[in-house]
């Protein structure tokens, strides 16, 4: 735990922590059916998880607990995100956004898989993988693609009456989206093997 927290007071980690508290901020205003703070607070949170990472490696304020709490931060948000989306085109008139609402459980899936396995490698002996391109791409994609959805998007789109975005290109952003997850997903899986490897040659010697 000391070295968990030792070097923790950086300003990388200070953004990551506001996110995580930006996340049930979010998830009020989006149920309260108040669109327009809840598009600019998840904006904030997107272009913030941009920066704190670069100011981390600029001035040299990596740290141990900065690396759990930036994913913690996006799994929390992304959750979230697939969640509320899910329950709002799930109630949908249109029976096209109604049967679309249930790939948003691909997300679900994902992060639940992913903190899981992460639980049960620490558990082990083993390190969870820090977040390679394919994630970095992954999650850039997903805070683009729900910005997009919770600005101009159909039934929750802040700014619809401005522009809405026809259903088909929602749904074709979203399955990109899904489909770089999954990706991520997987680029996690020959680090893990690597590990195991070299945790059973370690035990014969």
């Amino acid at each position: 735990m000391k070295e968990l927290f030792k070097g923790c007071w950086t300003i990388p980690n200070l953004i990551s922590f506001i996110r995580i508290l930006l996340v049930p901020l979010f998830a009020y205003l989006f149920m309260q059916g108040d669109f327009v703070p809840a598009v600019i607070v998840l904006a904030l949170s997107g272009l913030s998880d941009c920066v704190d990472g670069k100011i981390a490696r600029k001035f040299n304020q990596i740290s141990a607990l900065g690396k759990m709490l930036d994913p913690l931060a996006d799994k929390l948000t992304q959750i979230t995100l697939a969640v509320l989306l899910f329950l709002t085109f799930n109630k949908a008139d249109d029976a096209m956004l109604k049967a679309f609402s249930w790939v948003f459980l691909v997300f679900i899936g994902k992060e639940f898989i992913m903190v899981l396995g992460s639980v049960i490698m620490l558990a082990v002996g083993l390190r969870p993988g820090a977040a390679e391109i394919y994630g970095k791409v992954a999650t850039l994609a997903f805070y683009v693609v729900m910005v997009f959805i919770i600005g101009f998007g159909p039934e929750v789109g802040a700014f619809r009456n401005l522009f809405t975005i026809p259903n088909t290109l929602m749904m074709i952003l979203v399955i990109i989206s899904a489909i770089l997850t999954m990706v991520a997903f997987f680029s996690y899986i020959p680090d893990v093997i690597r590990q195991v490897k070299e945790k059973k040659a370690n035990k014969s010697k």
